[in-house]
């Protein structure tokens, strides 16, 4: 099955959901999360994309991501779930096919939409029943471990896009 002809990816903001294949709970472990996690910043440090929100869930994660001028959305995820791939195979031995094969990515519009999107990943550990506030949840931008980029300005709260008036 061929993969769908998303557009122009690069420059966009996305938000993006990737399961564990046969919705196993490969990512429950701590270790197997925290994993993740690095992997996700070590190619965010090297440019490959900016990071505005995530969560690691025990059979899936969701993403709200940039993809740079010169980056395609495609080639982004296959960074980020090849190399934890990869990585889980070489640390701890993990064989087979971690991921189902694709994703479901949703271009972030305006700010509005941008909000909900990290509202929705910060809530989504409370929601499944495992944690009781979303700052508890340690694999989750939610948690304030992380440091992110700053959202596109396009996609910032109104409030933010004032200029302020001194006197």
């Amino acid at each position: 099955m061929a993969i769908p002809y998303r557009g122009t990816t690069s420059r966009s903001t996305y938000f993006l959901t990737a399961g564990a294949f046969n919705k196993t709970h490969i990512l429950q472990s701590e270790r197997m999360a925290e994993l993740f996690c690095e992997i996700l910043f070590r190619y965010r440090d090297a440019g490959k994309f900016q990071i505005h929100a995530f969560v690691v869930m025990p059979n899936h994660i969701h993403l709200l991501l940039t993809v740079p001028e010169g980056m395609m959305l495609e080639r982004t995820m296959q960074l980020i779930k090849g190399g934890f791939s990869y990585e889980a195979g070489k640390q701890f031995g993990v064989r087979g096919t971690i991921w189902q094969k694709s994703y479901v990515d949703r271009r972030v519009r305006d700010a509005v939409e941008c909000f909900r999107f990290r509202e929705y990943i910060h809530q989504n550990p409370v929601r499944a029943g495992l944690v009781s506030a979303q700052k508890e949840f340690a694999c989750s931008s939610a948690s304030e471990r992380f440091r992110l980029d700053e959202l596109p300005q396009r996609l910032k709260p109104e409030h933010l896009n004032t200029p302020v008036m001194h006197r």
